[in-house]
């Protein structure tokens, strides 16, 4: 049975690939990306500021029938450095604060009318950076981000769990993005693949759930 899924942020990285992998499984795949970026071939691309109200009624508008899966991926990553690094000023807080957490809540919230049948899902696309044991006095603005939006991923799983709404934050691994780095431990298309099947694998028995891309919980 073919479902429909929208995903956040789908111009680069794990977002472009996901969309990608959805696609080929027989997925209906609709995807956000801001004004300029490249859309992905087969992928319904929608131009989209997850941090604009108006723009998030828009994408709602043009996603006929219910939507089965809805992935909050867009994100941003600013001020890598220590307390006396640059870009870690009040209008970065602002940028990304705004993007990583404000950005989940506001697509949530546009997309709940096109979820009113039971067992939906949500993803929310969070981060290990974000746990309290992983804290080496860094990237500050970013790792404040993605504890706070796994906050927020799990308060919906708990208010949407009567409405029959499966809610997760994931970890994608530390991968071989722009933003990962070449370094990294694993391709974009392994954890990719691997969130994708989370996602299936959520229920109302794990909603809630903190793990990463392979299913290992990540402590919050």
């Amino acid at each position: 049975m073919s479902r429909t899924i929208l995903i956040t942020g789908v111009s680069r990285g794990v977002g472009r690939e996901m969309s990608r992998q959805a696609l080929a499984r027989g997925d209906r795949v609709f995807g956000t990306v801001r004004s300029g970026a490249s859309p992905v071939e087969g992928v319904t691309t929608l131009t989209a500021d997850v941090t604009n109200e108006a723009d998030l009624a828009a994408v709602a508008e043009a996603i006929p029938g219910q939507i089965d899966i809805l992935v909050c991926n867009a994100g941003i990553y600013r001020g890598r450095g220590a307390l006396d690094a640059e870009d870690l000023g009040a209008d970065a807080w602002a940028d990304v604060m705004m993007t990583n957490v404000a950005g989940p809540f506001l697509t949530v919230q546009a997309m709940l009318g096109k979820m009113t049948r039971p067992g939906g899902r949500i993803a929310v696309i969070s981060s290990k950076m974000g746990a309290q044991a992983s804290a080496p006095g860094n990237a500050y603005i970013y790792r404040a981000s993605k504890a706070a939006a796994t906050n927020v991923a799990r308060n919906l799983a708990t208010e949407l769990a009567p409405s029959g709404i499966w809610v997760g934050a994931y970890h994608p691994g530390w991968v071989r993005t722009d933003m990962g780095g070449s370094s990294a431990d694993i391709s974009v298309e392994e954890s990719a693949s691997g969130l994708l099947s989370r996602f299936d694998a959520l229920s109302a028995d794990t909603t809630g759930v903190v793990e990463d891309y392979a299913g290992t919980p990540v402590p919050f």
